[in-house]
C-alpha cells in the first residue's frame, strides 16, 4: 500500500476543495451575509492542511493501483464531508455538527435527504453551498481533480474506476486526463443551458441553485414545497434536464465528435427512455383524477418519473396521495436509476439490462445444456469479470 501517495492526493483534494468555497464565499458576500466569514475560514483549513500534506507527504513512488484508487476515493468523500460541514456548523445554520455532516454528505452524494426543517430562512450563500455540493458530487470530485491537476500516474484509471457509476468505465480518449476534460465540459455546459432556460421564468438565484441540483440529481431546492410552487414552464425545463442528466455522457461525446449513428443505436438510451415513457403513460392512467386537466396529469407524471428515475428527488406535488400502483412504480424507478456514466444514482440500467439477459442465457442453457450462450450488451459480449461483478 503506497500511503504517502494515498495522504498525497487527499491534501491536493483538499486544496481543490478550498478553491470551490471562493464560489459561496463570493454568494455570501454579494448578498451581504455573515456566512462569507465562516466559509472563509473553512477555506483557509481545507488549504492549510492540504498544503501540509502535499508538502510534508510528497512521495518518491506515485504509483496508483485498484487499492490505492479506492481508499482515495473513500476517504476523500469522508474528508471533504467533514471540512465542508464546517459552515453550516459556524454559521449557526445547522446548531449539530453531527447534523451539518449529515446533510453535507447527503449533498456530496447526491442523496438529497435533509435535516434541515425550513430551508427557506437560510442564506444565500449556505443555500448556493448546499446545491453546489451536488453538483460537486454529482459528477465526481476525483474526475473533477484529474481534470484540473497534472496526473502523476499513468494509472489514474483506477480512480476514474473506482469513482464513476456503472459495470463498464471506457476512456473516451486515450489520456485519462482529457476524458475527464471533456466529461466536465459536457457537465458545465448541459449546466450553463438549463440555468439561461429558467432565467426566463424564475430570478437568477433560483436558477442556479435549481439547476446545480439538477445537474447533479442531488435534490436540495431552496423552498419548502420543492418545486410545487414553480410555473408549468420551469417545471418542464427541470423535467427535461433531470432526464437529460440521466443519460451517459458518454453518447453525448459521440454527439459532438459527430457520431450520431453510435449514439442513437445505445441500447441502454432506448431502454432508458421506453422505460420511462411506459412508466408515465401507467401513472398518467393511475391518477387522471386527482388532476383538473390532463396537461397537468401528463406533467405531474413525467415529473416524478423523471425525478424517481433520475434518482434527484425534487417534488412538484405530493405524490404520497397518488394510488399505490403509481407509488410502487415510482419505488421500482428509483431502485434501478438511471444510465451508467450519467450523474444518477440506483442500480443503473446497464446493469439491469445485462443482468436479466444473464438470466436469459441461464435458463436457455438449462433448456438447451449444449448450446453457447453469450450475453451481448451494445452489441458487444460481455466480459466474463462485468458479469460477475453485475451479479456480485
Amino acid at each position: 500500500m503506497n500511503i504517502r501517495m494515498v495522504l498525497y492526493m487527499l491534501g491536493r483534494i483538499l486544496t481543490l476543495e478550498a478553491a470551490v468555497l471562493v464560489l459561496p464565499l463570493a454568494c455570501g458576500l454579494i448578498y451581504g451575509e455573515s456566512s462569507a466569514l465562516y466559509f472563509a475560514a473553512t477555506a483557509m483549513l481545507a488549504l492549510a492542511i492540504g498544503i501540509l500534506l502535499t508538502v510534508f507527504l510528497k512521495p518518491k513512488n506515485r504509483t496508483i493501483f485498484a487499492r490505492e484508487g479506492f481508499i482515495i476515493v473513500s476517504l476523500a468523500w469522508i474528508l471533504m464531508s467533514a471540512i465542508g460541514a464546517l459552515p453550516f456548523y459556524l454559521s449557526g445554520s445547522i446548531p449539530s455538527y453531527t447534523n451539518a455532516f449529515f446533510e453535507t454528505v447527503s449533498g456530496f452524494t447526491t442523496t438529497g435527504a435533509s435535516i434541515v426543517p425550513n430551508v427557506e430562512i437560510l442564506d444565500k450563500g449556505i443555500l448556493f453551498w448546499r446545491s453546489f455540493t451536488h453538483w460537486i458530487g454529482g459528477m465526481g470530485v476525483l474526475v473533477l481533480f484529474m481534470a484540473i491537476f497534472p496526473t502523476d500516474s499513468g494509472r489514474s484509471i483506477h480512480i476514474m474506476r473506482a469513482e464513476m457509476p456503472g459495470p463498464i468505465i471506457d476512456k473516451l480518449v486515450p489520456r485519462i486526463k482529457s476524458t475527464a476534460k471533456i466529461l466536465y465540459l459536457i457537465y458545465i455546459v448541459l449546466t450553463l443551458v438549463e440555468m439561461t432556460l429558467l432565467m426566463f421564468d424564475m430570478d437568477v438565484f433560483d436558477s442556479i441553485v435549481l439547476s446545480l441540483g439538477t445537474a447533479g440529481t442531488g435534490g436540495f431546492a431552496v423552498r419548502g414545497d420543492s418545486l410545487g410552487g414553480y410555473s408549468p414552464y420551469s417545471q418542464w425545463v427541470i423535467t427535461v434536464f433531470m432526464l437529460i442528466f440521466g443519460i451517459n455522457f458518454n453518447l453525448y461525446y459521440l454527439i459532438l465528435i459527430k457520431k450520431f449513428k453510435s449514439a442513437f443505436k445505445s441500447e441502454e438510451l432506448w431502454t432508458y427512455l421506453g422505460i420511462v415513457a411506459a412508466a408515465v403513460a401507467l401513472i398518467c392512467y393511475n391518477t387522471h383524477c386527482y388532476f383538473e386537466t390532463f396537461s397537468e396529469t401528463v406533467r405531474h407524471s413525467a415529473f416524478q418519473v423523471a425525478s424517481i428515475i433520475s434518482t434527484t428527488g425534487f417534488s412538484s406535488t405530493d405524490f404520497n396521495l397518488w394510488p399505490n400502483l403509481s407509488k410502487v412504480v415510482l419505488l421500482i424507478l428509483m431502485c434501478i436509476g438511471a444510465c451508467a456514466g450519467s450523474t444518477a444514482g440506483g442500480i443503473k440500467i446497464s446493469r439491469v439490462v445485462i443482468l436479466f439477459k444473464q438470466i436469459k442465457a441461464h435458463l436457455n442453457h438449462t433448456l438447451h445444456p449444449r448450446s453457447v450462450d453469450t450475453v451481448r450488451f451494445e452489441g458487444k459480449p460481455v466480459k466474463s469479470d462485468t458479469l460477475a461483478n453485475v451479479t456480485s
